[in-house]
Protein backbone atom coordinates (compact mmCIF):
# COMPACT_ATOMS: atom_id res chain seq x y z
CA UNK A 1 0.00 0.00 0.00
CA UNK A 2 1.28 3.43 -0.94
CA UNK A 3 0.41 6.93 0.17
CA UNK A 4 1.82 10.02 -1.51
CA UNK A 5 1.70 13.66 -0.45
CA UNK A 6 2.30 16.38 -3.05
CA UNK A 7 2.99 19.93 -1.87
CA UNK A 8 2.87 22.71 -4.49
CA UNK A 9 3.83 26.35 -3.89
CA UNK A 10 0.94 28.52 -5.12
CA UNK A 11 2.53 31.96 -4.75
CA UNK A 12 6.07 33.23 -5.18
CA UNK A 13 7.82 33.21 -1.84
CA UNK A 14 11.28 32.64 -0.39
CA UNK A 15 9.88 31.24 2.84
CA UNK A 16 9.78 27.52 3.68
CA UNK A 17 6.31 26.02 4.01
CA UNK A 18 5.80 23.53 6.82
CA UNK A 19 2.75 21.30 7.21
CA UNK A 20 1.96 19.36 10.36
CA UNK A 21 0.94 15.72 9.89
CA UNK A 22 -1.45 13.88 12.18
CA UNK A 23 -1.60 10.12 11.65
CA UNK A 24 -4.44 7.89 12.84
CA UNK A 25 -2.47 4.74 11.98
CA UNK A 26 -2.18 2.50 15.03
CA UNK A 27 -0.85 -1.00 14.43
CA UNK A 28 -3.18 -2.61 16.93
CA UNK A 29 -5.82 -5.29 16.46
CA UNK A 30 -8.26 -7.24 18.61
CA UNK A 31 -7.73 -10.20 16.23
CA UNK A 32 -3.92 -10.29 16.08
CA UNK A 33 -1.36 -10.21 18.90
CA UNK A 34 1.53 -8.15 17.52
CA UNK A 35 5.11 -8.07 18.71
CA UNK A 36 7.69 -5.48 17.70
CA UNK A 37 10.73 -6.62 15.76
CA UNK A 38 13.91 -4.83 14.73
CA UNK A 39 13.45 -1.96 12.29
CA UNK A 40 14.13 -2.87 8.68
CA UNK A 41 15.88 -0.34 6.44
CA UNK A 42 14.32 2.56 8.29
CA UNK A 43 10.92 0.93 8.42
CA UNK A 44 9.06 -0.14 11.55
CA UNK A 45 8.42 -3.92 11.77
CA UNK A 46 5.83 -5.87 13.76
CA UNK A 47 4.63 -9.44 13.46
CA UNK A 48 2.09 -11.72 15.06
CA UNK A 49 -0.56 -14.37 14.58
CA UNK A 50 -4.34 -14.29 14.53
CA UNK A 51 -5.75 -15.09 17.94
CA UNK A 52 -8.36 -17.50 16.58
CA UNK A 53 -8.25 -20.04 13.76
CA UNK A 54 -10.95 -19.95 11.08
CA UNK A 55 -12.16 -23.37 12.28
CA UNK A 56 -11.29 -25.44 15.38
CA UNK A 57 -8.55 -27.62 13.90
CA UNK A 58 -7.24 -24.91 11.60
CA UNK A 59 -4.03 -22.91 11.88
CA UNK A 60 -3.60 -19.30 12.96
CA UNK A 61 -2.00 -17.38 10.07
CA UNK A 62 1.09 -15.26 10.61
CA UNK A 63 0.99 -11.56 9.76
CA UNK A 64 4.06 -9.37 9.11
CA UNK A 65 3.95 -5.58 8.66
CA UNK A 66 6.71 -3.18 7.64
CA UNK A 67 6.04 0.51 7.05
CA UNK A 68 7.89 3.76 6.59
CA UNK A 69 7.56 6.09 9.53
CA UNK A 70 5.44 9.19 9.09
CA UNK A 71 7.17 12.39 10.28
CA UNK A 72 5.36 14.98 12.36
CA UNK A 73 6.02 17.69 9.74
CA UNK A 74 6.82 18.10 6.06
CA UNK A 75 8.64 21.16 4.75
CA UNK A 76 8.75 22.65 1.26
CA UNK A 77 12.14 24.38 1.08
CA UNK A 78 12.48 27.95 -0.24
CA UNK A 79 14.14 26.81 -3.48
CA UNK A 80 11.41 24.22 -4.16
CA UNK A 81 8.27 24.95 -6.16
CA UNK A 82 6.90 21.52 -5.33
CA UNK A 83 7.88 18.31 -3.57
CA UNK A 84 6.49 14.81 -3.24
CA UNK A 85 6.78 12.37 -0.33
CA UNK A 86 5.96 8.69 -0.47
CA UNK A 87 5.09 6.27 2.33
CA UNK A 88 4.68 2.52 1.97
CA UNK A 89 3.13 -0.24 4.05
CA UNK A 90 3.73 -3.92 3.35
CA UNK A 91 1.60 -6.76 4.71
CA UNK A 92 2.67 -10.39 4.16
CA UNK A 93 2.39 -13.82 5.74
CA UNK A 94 6.17 -14.27 6.04
CA UNK A 95 9.07 -12.01 6.97
CA UNK A 96 10.86 -12.88 3.72
CA UNK A 97 7.94 -11.75 1.57
CA UNK A 98 7.48 -8.61 3.65
CA UNK A 99 11.14 -7.63 3.30
CA UNK A 100 11.20 -8.41 -0.44
CA UNK A 101 8.17 -6.23 -1.12
CA UNK A 102 9.44 -3.44 1.12
CA UNK A 103 12.74 -3.52 -0.80
CA UNK A 104 10.81 -3.31 -4.08
CA UNK A 105 8.93 -0.25 -2.83
CA UNK A 106 12.10 1.48 -1.62
CA UNK A 107 13.86 0.80 -4.93
CA UNK A 108 10.92 2.18 -6.92
CA UNK A 109 10.92 5.35 -4.81
CA UNK A 110 14.69 5.75 -5.06
CA UNK A 111 14.63 5.45 -8.84
CA UNK A 112 11.63 7.74 -9.22
CA UNK A 113 9.56 4.90 -10.68
CA UNK A 114 6.96 4.41 -7.98
CA UNK A 115 4.28 6.58 -9.56
CA UNK A 116 5.24 5.68 -13.17
CA UNK A 117 4.94 1.96 -12.37
CA UNK A 118 1.49 2.58 -10.91
CA UNK A 119 0.43 4.60 -13.94
CA UNK A 120 1.77 1.92 -16.30
CA UNK A 121 -0.19 -0.81 -14.52
CA UNK A 122 -3.42 1.16 -14.82
CA UNK A 123 -2.77 2.08 -18.44
CA UNK A 124 -2.42 -1.62 -19.21
CA UNK A 125 -5.74 -2.34 -17.49
CA UNK A 126 -7.60 0.50 -19.21
CA UNK A 127 -6.37 -0.68 -22.61
CA UNK A 128 -8.23 -3.93 -21.96
CA UNK A 129 -11.51 -2.37 -20.84
CA UNK A 130 -13.35 0.90 -21.17
CA UNK A 131 -17.01 1.77 -20.82
CA UNK A 132 -17.95 5.32 -21.86
CA UNK A 133 -21.19 7.06 -22.76
CA UNK A 134 -21.84 10.28 -24.67
CA UNK A 135 -24.70 12.37 -23.35
CA UNK A 136 -24.33 12.06 -19.57
CA UNK A 137 -21.19 13.17 -17.75
CA UNK A 138 -22.48 11.86 -14.43
CA UNK A 139 -23.11 8.40 -15.87
CA UNK A 140 -19.69 8.38 -17.54
CA UNK A 141 -17.93 9.28 -14.28
CA UNK A 142 -19.91 6.66 -12.37
CA UNK A 143 -18.96 3.94 -14.87
CA UNK A 144 -15.27 4.82 -14.70
CA UNK A 145 -15.46 4.81 -10.90
CA UNK A 146 -17.12 1.39 -10.86
CA UNK A 147 -14.46 -0.16 -13.08
CA UNK A 148 -11.67 1.49 -11.09
CA UNK A 149 -12.85 0.23 -7.71
CA UNK A 150 -13.72 -3.25 -8.94
CA UNK A 151 -10.37 -3.71 -10.67
CA UNK A 152 -8.63 -2.44 -7.52
CA UNK A 153 -10.25 -5.28 -5.58
CA UNK A 154 -9.06 -7.99 -7.98
CA UNK A 155 -5.47 -9.27 -8.24
CA UNK A 156 -3.00 -8.03 -10.82
CA UNK A 157 -3.47 -9.55 -14.28
CA UNK A 158 0.14 -10.72 -13.90
CA UNK A 159 -0.36 -12.34 -10.48
CA UNK A 160 0.56 -16.04 -10.47
CA UNK A 161 0.66 -16.56 -6.70
CA UNK A 162 -2.72 -18.32 -6.36
CA UNK A 163 -3.23 -16.34 -3.16
CA UNK A 164 -6.36 -14.44 -4.22
CA UNK A 165 -8.93 -14.65 -1.44
CA UNK A 166 -12.03 -13.48 -3.30
CA UNK A 167 -13.83 -10.14 -3.31
CA UNK A 168 -16.02 -8.98 -0.44
CA UNK A 169 -19.01 -6.60 -0.82
CA UNK A 170 -17.04 -3.75 0.75
CA UNK A 171 -13.61 -4.74 -0.50
CA UNK A 172 -10.90 -5.06 2.13
CA UNK A 173 -12.62 -4.91 5.49
CA UNK A 174 -11.67 -1.81 7.47
CA UNK A 175 -14.37 -1.76 10.10
CA UNK A 176 -14.93 -3.41 13.44
CA UNK A 177 -17.36 -6.16 14.35
CA UNK A 178 -20.41 -6.34 12.07
CA UNK A 179 -18.94 -3.80 9.63
CA UNK A 180 -18.00 -4.27 5.98
CA UNK A 181 -19.06 -7.92 6.21
CA UNK A 182 -15.71 -8.79 7.85
CA UNK A 183 -14.15 -9.04 4.40
CA UNK A 184 -16.08 -12.27 3.74
CA UNK A 185 -17.04 -13.43 0.25
CA UNK A 186 -20.75 -13.81 -0.63
CA UNK A 187 -22.80 -14.43 -3.78
CA UNK A 188 -22.02 -10.77 -4.44
CA UNK A 189 -18.71 -11.83 -5.97
CA UNK A 190 -20.09 -14.45 -8.37
CA UNK A 191 -23.40 -12.85 -9.42
CA UNK A 192 -22.84 -9.12 -9.05
CA UNK A 193 -19.15 -8.27 -9.49
CA UNK A 194 -17.92 -11.13 -11.67
CA UNK A 195 -19.99 -10.76 -14.89
CA UNK A 196 -18.66 -7.37 -16.03
CA UNK A 197 -15.08 -8.29 -15.09
CA UNK A 198 -15.30 -11.67 -16.86
CA UNK A 199 -16.44 -10.00 -20.08
CA UNK A 200 -13.12 -8.11 -20.29
CA UNK A 201 -10.55 -10.03 -18.23
CA UNK A 202 -10.46 -13.84 -18.59
CA UNK A 203 -7.48 -14.08 -16.23
CA UNK A 204 -9.34 -12.27 -13.46
CA UNK A 205 -12.43 -14.37 -14.10
CA UNK A 206 -10.37 -17.51 -13.73
CA UNK A 207 -8.89 -16.19 -10.46
CA UNK A 208 -12.45 -16.06 -9.02
CA UNK A 209 -13.09 -19.65 -10.09
CA UNK A 210 -9.73 -20.83 -8.72
CA UNK A 211 -10.62 -19.27 -5.38
CA UNK A 212 -13.80 -21.37 -5.27
CA UNK A 213 -11.84 -24.49 -6.27
CA UNK A 214 -9.46 -23.92 -3.35
CA UNK A 215 -12.43 -23.93 -0.98
CA UNK A 216 -13.86 -27.28 -2.15
CA UNK A 217 -12.81 -29.13 1.02
CA UNK A 218 -14.63 -26.59 3.15
CA UNK A 219 -17.72 -26.83 0.94
CA UNK A 220 -17.67 -30.61 1.32
CA UNK A 221 -17.50 -30.21 5.09
CA UNK A 222 -20.49 -27.84 5.03
CA UNK A 223 -22.61 -30.31 3.06
CA UNK A 224 -21.73 -33.20 5.34
CA UNK A 225 -22.44 -31.13 8.43
CA UNK A 226 -25.93 -30.40 7.08
CA UNK A 227 -26.48 -34.06 6.24
CA UNK A 228 -26.20 -33.78 2.45
CA UNK A 229 -23.89 -35.04 -0.27
CA UNK A 230 -21.61 -33.09 -2.55
CA UNK A 231 -20.61 -29.48 -1.95
CA UNK A 232 -22.37 -26.69 -0.08
CA UNK A 233 -20.53 -23.43 -0.62
CA UNK A 234 -20.75 -21.12 2.39
CA UNK A 235 -23.00 -18.11 2.46
CA UNK A 236 -19.99 -16.28 3.92
CA UNK A 237 -16.62 -17.58 2.79
CA UNK A 238 -13.10 -16.76 3.89
CA UNK A 239 -9.99 -18.90 3.32
CA UNK A 240 -11.08 -22.47 4.01
CA UNK A 241 -14.53 -22.52 2.41
CA UNK A 242 -16.16 -23.51 5.68
CA UNK A 243 -19.19 -21.48 6.69
CA UNK A 244 -18.11 -18.39 8.61
CA UNK A 245 -21.45 -16.57 8.72
CA UNK A 246 -22.09 -15.51 12.35
CA UNK A 247 -25.78 -16.39 12.02
CA UNK A 248 -26.53 -20.03 11.23
CA UNK A 249 -29.78 -19.45 9.35
CA UNK A 250 -28.07 -17.93 6.31
CA UNK A 251 -25.61 -20.77 5.87
CA UNK A 252 -28.39 -23.32 6.33
CA UNK A 253 -31.05 -21.77 4.13
CA UNK A 254 -29.57 -19.34 1.59
CA UNK A 255 -28.48 -22.24 -0.56
CA UNK A 256 -28.87 -20.42 -3.87
CA UNK A 257 -25.17 -19.58 -3.37
CA UNK A 258 -24.36 -22.99 -4.90
CA UNK A 259 -26.06 -22.13 -8.17
CA UNK A 260 -24.57 -18.63 -8.14
CA UNK A 261 -21.08 -20.13 -7.98
CA UNK A 262 -21.69 -22.59 -10.82
CA UNK A 263 -23.21 -19.88 -13.04
CA UNK A 264 -19.87 -18.04 -12.93
CA UNK A 265 -18.09 -21.23 -14.05
CA UNK A 266 -20.62 -21.74 -16.84
CA UNK A 267 -20.22 -18.23 -18.21
CA UNK A 268 -16.43 -18.57 -18.10
CA UNK A 269 -16.57 -21.71 -20.23
CA UNK A 270 -18.91 -20.09 -22.74
CA UNK A 271 -16.75 -16.94 -22.96
CA UNK A 272 -13.39 -18.69 -23.29
CA UNK A 273 -13.85 -22.41 -24.06
CA UNK A 274 -11.02 -22.87 -21.56
CA UNK A 275 -11.64 -26.55 -20.81
CA UNK A 276 -8.42 -26.75 -18.80
CA UNK A 277 -10.13 -24.81 -16.00
CA UNK A 278 -12.49 -27.76 -15.61
CA UNK A 279 -10.00 -30.60 -16.11
CA UNK A 280 -6.53 -29.73 -14.79
CA UNK A 281 -7.99 -26.75 -12.94
CA UNK A 282 -10.50 -29.05 -11.19
CA UNK A 283 -13.49 -26.83 -11.89
CA UNK A 284 -15.44 -29.98 -12.70
CA UNK A 285 -15.26 -30.90 -9.00
CA UNK A 286 -17.22 -27.75 -8.22
CA UNK A 287 -19.90 -28.32 -10.86
CA UNK A 288 -20.43 -32.01 -10.15
CA UNK A 289 -20.20 -31.56 -6.38
CA UNK A 290 -22.95 -28.93 -6.49
CA UNK A 291 -25.08 -31.23 -8.65
CA UNK A 292 -24.73 -34.01 -6.07
CA UNK A 293 -25.79 -31.56 -3.37
CA UNK A 294 -28.96 -30.56 -5.22
CA UNK A 295 -29.92 -34.20 -5.75
CA UNK A 296 -29.54 -34.94 -2.04
CA UNK A 297 -31.24 -31.68 -0.98
CA UNK A 298 -34.49 -31.94 -3.00
CA UNK A 299 -37.65 -33.70 -1.81
CA UNK A 300 -39.93 -35.58 -4.21
CA UNK A 301 -43.58 -34.52 -3.96
CA UNK A 302 -45.92 -37.28 -5.17
CA UNK A 303 -48.88 -34.90 -5.45
CA UNK A 304 -47.50 -32.68 -8.21
CA UNK A 305 -44.82 -35.15 -9.35
CA UNK A 306 -42.09 -32.57 -8.89
CA UNK A 307 -38.95 -32.09 -6.82
CA UNK A 308 -39.17 -29.40 -4.13
CA UNK A 309 -36.54 -27.45 -2.21
CA UNK A 310 -37.94 -26.97 1.28
CA UNK A 311 -36.97 -24.63 4.09
CA UNK A 312 -34.88 -22.08 2.21
CA UNK A 313 -34.19 -18.36 2.28
CA UNK A 314 -34.44 -16.63 -1.10
CA UNK A 315 -32.20 -13.71 -2.15
CA UNK A 316 -35.02 -11.61 -0.66
CA UNK A 317 -33.87 -12.02 2.93
CA UNK A 318 -37.09 -10.62 4.39
CA UNK A 319 -38.37 -14.22 4.28
CA UNK A 320 -36.91 -17.48 5.51
CA UNK A 321 -37.89 -21.12 5.87
CA UNK A 322 -40.01 -20.91 2.72
CA UNK A 323 -40.50 -23.64 0.14
CA UNK A 324 -39.52 -23.48 -3.52
CA UNK A 325 -37.92 -20.08 -3.83
CA UNK A 326 -38.33 -19.49 -7.55
CA UNK A 327 -34.81 -18.05 -7.87
CA UNK A 328 -33.22 -20.88 -5.88
CA UNK A 329 -35.05 -23.61 -7.79
CA UNK A 330 -34.24 -22.04 -11.14
CA UNK A 331 -30.55 -21.63 -10.42
CA UNK A 332 -30.50 -25.23 -9.14
CA UNK A 333 -32.14 -26.43 -12.36
CA UNK A 334 -29.60 -24.64 -14.52
CA UNK A 335 -26.59 -25.79 -12.51
CA UNK A 336 -27.79 -29.40 -12.81
CA UNK A 337 -28.19 -28.98 -16.58
CA UNK A 338 -24.69 -27.54 -16.80
CA UNK A 339 -23.32 -30.47 -14.82
CA UNK A 340 -24.77 -32.84 -17.41
CA UNK A 341 -23.39 -30.70 -20.24
CA UNK A 342 -19.92 -30.58 -18.70
CA UNK A 343 -19.92 -34.32 -18.06
CA UNK A 344 -20.66 -34.89 -21.73
CA UNK A 345 -17.88 -32.48 -22.74
CA UNK A 346 -15.31 -34.21 -20.50
CA UNK A 347 -16.56 -37.74 -21.28
CA UNK A 348 -17.54 -38.26 -17.65
CA UNK A 349 -20.52 -40.47 -16.79
CA UNK A 350 -23.31 -38.28 -15.40
CA UNK A 351 -25.65 -39.80 -12.80
CA UNK A 352 -29.14 -39.97 -14.30
CA UNK A 353 -30.49 -38.18 -11.21
CA UNK A 354 -28.87 -34.92 -12.34
CA UNK A 355 -31.02 -34.71 -15.44
CA UNK A 356 -34.10 -36.10 -13.70
CA UNK A 357 -34.04 -33.46 -10.97
CA UNK A 358 -33.31 -30.71 -13.51
CA UNK A 359 -36.32 -31.72 -15.60
CA UNK A 360 -38.75 -32.11 -12.72
CA UNK A 361 -37.79 -29.46 -10.15
CA UNK A 362 -40.68 -27.12 -9.41
CA UNK A 363 -40.50 -23.58 -10.84
CA UNK A 364 -43.38 -21.70 -9.13
CA UNK A 365 -45.70 -19.99 -11.61
CA UNK A 366 -49.13 -18.44 -11.20
CA UNK A 367 -51.10 -19.39 -14.31
CA UNK A 368 -53.98 -17.08 -13.54
CA UNK A 369 -51.89 -13.95 -13.00
CA UNK A 370 -49.15 -15.02 -15.42
CA UNK A 371 -46.24 -14.20 -13.13
CA UNK A 372 -43.65 -15.98 -10.97
CA UNK A 373 -44.42 -15.93 -7.22
CA UNK A 374 -41.23 -15.45 -5.25
CA UNK A 375 -41.89 -18.73 -3.38
CA UNK A 376 -44.75 -21.05 -2.53
CA UNK A 377 -47.37 -18.99 -0.71
CA UNK A 378 -45.98 -15.58 -1.59
CA UNK A 379 -48.78 -13.02 -1.40
CA UNK A 380 -48.69 -10.46 -4.20
CA UNK A 381 -48.00 -7.01 -2.82
CA UNK A 382 -45.92 -8.11 0.17
CA UNK A 383 -42.64 -6.17 0.57
CA UNK A 384 -39.43 -7.38 -1.03
CA UNK A 385 -35.92 -6.50 0.13
CA UNK A 386 -34.06 -6.58 -3.17
CA UNK A 387 -33.88 -8.00 -6.71
CA UNK A 388 -34.99 -11.63 -6.56
CA UNK A 389 -37.64 -12.95 -8.95
CA UNK A 390 -36.78 -10.32 -11.58
CA UNK A 391 -33.38 -12.01 -11.89
CA UNK A 392 -35.01 -15.02 -13.56
CA UNK A 393 -34.85 -13.14 -16.87
CA UNK A 394 -31.35 -11.80 -16.30
CA UNK A 395 -28.85 -13.11 -15.32
CA UNK A 396 -30.45 -16.58 -15.17
CA UNK A 397 -32.08 -16.45 -18.59
CA UNK A 398 -35.20 -18.46 -17.78
CA UNK A 399 -37.30 -18.60 -20.96
CA UNK A 400 -40.55 -16.67 -20.61
CA UNK A 401 -42.89 -14.61 -22.75
CA UNK A 402 -42.64 -10.79 -22.84
CA UNK A 403 -45.99 -10.72 -21.03
CA UNK A 404 -44.65 -12.74 -18.10
CA UNK A 405 -41.41 -10.74 -18.00
CA UNK A 406 -43.43 -7.52 -17.82
CA UNK A 407 -45.74 -8.92 -15.14
CA UNK A 408 -42.80 -9.93 -12.96
CA UNK A 409 -41.35 -6.43 -13.23
CA UNK A 410 -44.67 -4.74 -12.52
CA UNK A 411 -45.47 -6.98 -9.54
CA UNK A 412 -42.14 -6.56 -7.75
CA UNK A 413 -40.89 -3.07 -8.61
CA UNK A 414 -43.51 -1.18 -6.51
CA UNK A 415 -42.98 -3.39 -3.44
CA UNK A 416 -39.16 -3.46 -3.47
CA UNK A 417 -37.68 -1.61 -0.50
CA UNK A 418 -36.39 1.79 -1.69
CA UNK A 419 -33.74 1.58 1.03
CA UNK A 420 -32.66 -1.88 -0.11
CA UNK A 421 -29.14 -2.69 -1.37
CA UNK A 422 -27.84 -0.65 -4.27
CA UNK A 423 -27.51 -3.36 -6.92
CA UNK A 424 -31.26 -3.96 -7.14
CA UNK A 425 -32.40 -1.29 -9.58
CA UNK A 426 -29.92 -2.34 -12.24
CA UNK A 427 -31.72 -5.66 -12.56
CA UNK A 428 -35.10 -3.99 -13.01
CA UNK A 429 -33.52 -1.67 -15.59
CA UNK A 430 -32.21 -4.63 -17.59
CA UNK A 431 -35.69 -6.15 -17.56
CA UNK A 432 -37.27 -3.01 -19.02
CA UNK A 433 -34.53 -2.75 -21.63
CA UNK A 434 -35.33 -6.32 -22.70
CA UNK A 435 -38.90 -5.16 -23.28
CA UNK A 436 -37.79 -2.15 -25.31
CA UNK A 437 -38.68 0.45 -22.67
CA UNK A 438 -35.43 2.39 -22.44
CA UNK A 439 -36.82 5.41 -20.59
CA UNK A 440 -38.28 3.31 -17.79
CA UNK A 441 -34.91 1.61 -17.51
CA UNK A 442 -33.07 4.92 -17.41
CA UNK A 443 -35.26 6.15 -14.57
CA UNK A 444 -34.24 3.11 -12.52
CA UNK A 445 -30.56 3.48 -13.36
CA UNK A 446 -30.76 7.09 -12.18
CA UNK A 447 -32.02 5.87 -8.81
CA UNK A 448 -28.56 4.41 -8.24
CA UNK A 449 -27.00 7.87 -8.11
CA UNK A 450 -28.46 8.28 -4.62
CA UNK A 451 -25.90 5.68 -3.52
CA UNK A 452 -22.92 7.46 -5.10
CA UNK A 453 -20.99 10.08 -3.15
CA UNK A 454 -18.79 12.62 -4.92
CA UNK A 455 -16.20 13.58 -5.82
CA UNK A 456 -14.63 10.10 -5.92
CA UNK A 457 -17.73 8.09 -6.90
CA UNK A 458 -17.81 6.14 -3.64
CA UNK A 459 -20.82 3.84 -3.22
CA UNK A 460 -22.83 3.20 -0.09
CA UNK A 461 -24.91 0.05 0.28
CA UNK A 462 -28.11 1.98 0.96
CA UNK A 463 -29.30 5.26 -0.50
CA UNK A 464 -29.26 6.92 2.93
CA UNK A 465 -25.50 6.35 3.17
CA UNK A 466 -25.71 3.40 5.55
CA UNK A 467 -24.32 -0.10 5.08
CA UNK A 468 -21.04 -1.15 3.55
CA UNK A 469 -18.79 1.51 2.02
CA UNK A 470 -17.30 1.29 -0.66
CA UNK A 471 -20.08 -1.06 -1.89
CA UNK A 472 -18.61 -3.07 -4.76
CA UNK A 473 -21.79 -5.13 -5.14
CA UNK A 474 -23.76 -2.03 -6.11
CA UNK A 475 -21.08 -1.08 -8.61
CA UNK A 476 -21.26 -4.53 -10.16
CA UNK A 477 -25.03 -4.29 -10.59
CA UNK A 478 -24.73 -0.78 -12.02
CA UNK A 479 -22.09 -1.85 -14.54
CA UNK A 480 -24.22 -4.79 -15.64
CA UNK A 481 -27.19 -2.48 -16.24
CA UNK A 482 -25.12 -0.59 -18.82
CA UNK A 483 -22.79 -3.27 -20.21
CA UNK A 484 -25.43 -6.00 -20.48
CA UNK A 485 -28.52 -3.78 -20.45
CA UNK A 486 -27.85 -1.20 -23.17
CA UNK A 487 -26.09 -3.75 -25.39
CA UNK A 488 -28.40 -6.66 -24.62
CA UNK A 489 -25.28 -8.87 -24.47
CA UNK A 490 -26.04 -12.36 -23.17
CA UNK A 491 -23.42 -15.05 -22.67
CA UNK A 492 -24.81 -18.20 -24.26
CA UNK A 493 -23.46 -21.64 -25.08
CA UNK A 494 -22.78 -21.12 -28.78
CA UNK A 495 -22.68 -17.36 -29.08
CA UNK A 496 -22.57 -13.91 -27.59
CA UNK A 497 -26.09 -12.63 -28.24
CA UNK A 498 -26.89 -8.92 -28.35
CA UNK A 499 -29.94 -6.66 -28.66
CA UNK A 500 -28.86 -3.01 -28.33
CA UNK A 501 -31.07 -0.17 -27.10
CA UNK A 502 -30.04 3.27 -25.87
CA UNK A 503 -32.19 5.75 -23.90
CA UNK A 504 -32.91 9.15 -25.41
CA UNK A 505 -30.25 11.07 -23.50
CA UNK A 506 -27.41 8.70 -24.44
CA UNK A 507 -26.22 9.22 -28.02
CA UNK A 508 -23.29 6.78 -27.96
CA UNK A 509 -22.01 3.89 -25.88
CA UNK A 510 -18.42 2.80 -26.38
CA UNK A 511 -17.32 -0.52 -24.87
CA UNK A 512 -13.72 -1.48 -25.52
CA UNK A 513 -12.05 -4.80 -24.85
CA UNK A 514 -14.92 -7.30 -24.87
CA UNK A 515 -13.11 -10.64 -24.71
CA UNK A 516 -14.77 -13.58 -26.46
CA UNK A 517 -13.17 -16.85 -27.57
CA UNK A 518 -9.68 -15.38 -27.57
CA UNK A 519 -10.62 -12.22 -29.46
CA UNK A 520 -10.85 -8.69 -28.11
CA UNK A 521 -13.54 -6.49 -29.60
CA UNK A 522 -14.40 -2.80 -29.39
CA UNK A 523 -18.08 -1.87 -29.69
CA UNK A 524 -19.61 1.49 -30.59
CA UNK A 525 -23.40 1.74 -30.23
CA UNK A 526 -25.34 4.65 -31.70
CA UNK A 527 -29.08 5.25 -32.01
CA UNK A 528 -29.44 3.47 -35.32
CA UNK A 529 -26.25 1.48 -35.86
CA UNK A 530 -23.62 -0.69 -34.22
CA UNK A 531 -19.93 -0.79 -35.11
CA UNK A 532 -17.68 -3.66 -33.97
CA UNK A 533 -13.97 -4.05 -34.61
CA UNK A 534 -11.92 -7.07 -33.61
CA UNK A 535 -8.47 -6.08 -32.43
CA UNK A 536 -5.56 -7.40 -34.47
CA UNK A 537 -3.82 -8.83 -31.43
CA UNK A 538 -5.69 -11.73 -29.83
CA UNK A 539 -6.96 -11.36 -26.29
CA UNK A 540 -5.64 -13.44 -23.42
CA UNK A 541 -8.01 -16.34 -22.94
CA UNK A 542 -7.65 -19.98 -22.05
CA UNK A 543 -8.36 -21.47 -25.44
CA UNK A 544 -5.39 -22.65 -27.53
CA UNK A 545 -5.96 -20.17 -30.35
CA UNK A 546 -8.45 -17.39 -31.07
CA UNK A 547 -11.41 -18.28 -33.26
CA UNK A 548 -12.58 -16.58 -36.41
CA UNK A 549 -15.83 -14.81 -35.57
CA UNK A 550 -18.83 -13.46 -37.41
CA UNK A 551 -21.91 -11.35 -36.71
CA UNK A 552 -25.24 -13.02 -37.47
CA UNK A 553 -28.26 -10.71 -37.57
CA UNK A 554 -31.42 -12.32 -36.22
CA UNK A 555 -34.11 -10.96 -38.53
CA UNK A 556 -32.37 -11.40 -41.86
CA UNK A 557 -29.87 -14.12 -41.06
CA UNK A 558 -27.15 -11.92 -42.60
CA UNK A 559 -23.65 -13.13 -41.70
CA UNK A 560 -20.82 -10.59 -41.51
CA UNK A 561 -17.25 -11.85 -40.96
CA UNK A 562 -15.29 -10.06 -38.26
CA UNK A 563 -11.83 -9.60 -39.73
CA UNK A 564 -9.24 -8.34 -37.20
CA UNK A 565 -8.52 -4.66 -37.71
CA UNK A 566 -11.53 -4.12 -40.01
CA UNK A 567 -14.54 -2.27 -38.54
CA UNK A 568 -17.98 -3.71 -39.29
CA UNK A 569 -21.11 -1.52 -39.12
CA UNK A 570 -24.69 -2.78 -39.24
CA UNK A 571 -28.17 -1.56 -38.25
CA UNK A 572 -29.09 -1.55 -34.58
CA UNK A 573 -30.96 -4.85 -34.30
CA UNK A 574 -30.67 -8.12 -32.41
CA UNK A 575 -28.03 -10.60 -33.45
CA UNK A 576 -25.15 -12.65 -32.17
CA UNK A 577 -21.42 -13.16 -32.48
CA UNK A 578 -20.31 -16.73 -33.01
CA UNK A 579 -17.61 -18.84 -34.62
CA UNK A 580 -17.50 -18.79 -38.37
CA UNK A 581 -17.56 -22.59 -38.40
CA UNK A 582 -20.29 -22.90 -35.77
CA UNK A 583 -22.97 -25.42 -36.65
CA UNK A 584 -25.55 -24.17 -34.17
CA UNK A 585 -26.82 -20.77 -33.11
CA UNK A 586 -28.83 -19.19 -30.34
CA UNK A 587 -31.99 -19.17 -32.46
CA UNK A 588 -33.27 -20.76 -35.66
CA UNK A 589 -32.12 -18.85 -38.72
Amino acid sequence: MVMEILMVRQVTSEEPITVNLVSSFKPQSTDIVFESGPDYKGGRYIHGQTTTAEFPEGSCPAVHLIWTLIPSTLTLLPEQSEARWGFILVVANSLGDAEANFDKGLNLMASGNLRPSHEHAWKELWLQSKVEVTGSDSLCKALIGCMFYLLSAFPSIHDTSSSFGGVSPGGLSNGGDNQDYWGHVFWDQDIWMYPAIALFYPKLARAVLEYRVRTVDGAKHNAQKQGYKGLKFPWESAVSGREVCPEDIYGLQEIHINGDVTLAFQHYLYLTEDVSMFSEGQGSQVIWGVADYWVSRVTWNPDDQQYHLLGVMPPDEYYNNVNNSVYTNTVAKFSLQFAVELADLLKHPAPKEWQAVAEHIKIPFDQESQYHPEYDGYIKGHPVKQADTVMLGYPLGLPMSPEVRRNDLEVYEPVTDPQGPAMTWGMFAIGWLELGEAEKAQHLIEKCFKNIQGPFQVWSESSDGSGAVNFLTGMGGFLQAVVFGYTGIRVQKDCLAFSPLLPNDISELCIRGVNYLGRQMDWLLRKDEVCIIVREHAGSAGNAKPYDLQVVLKASGTRIPLTPGMPVTFPQEPGCICKVAASSFCWPL
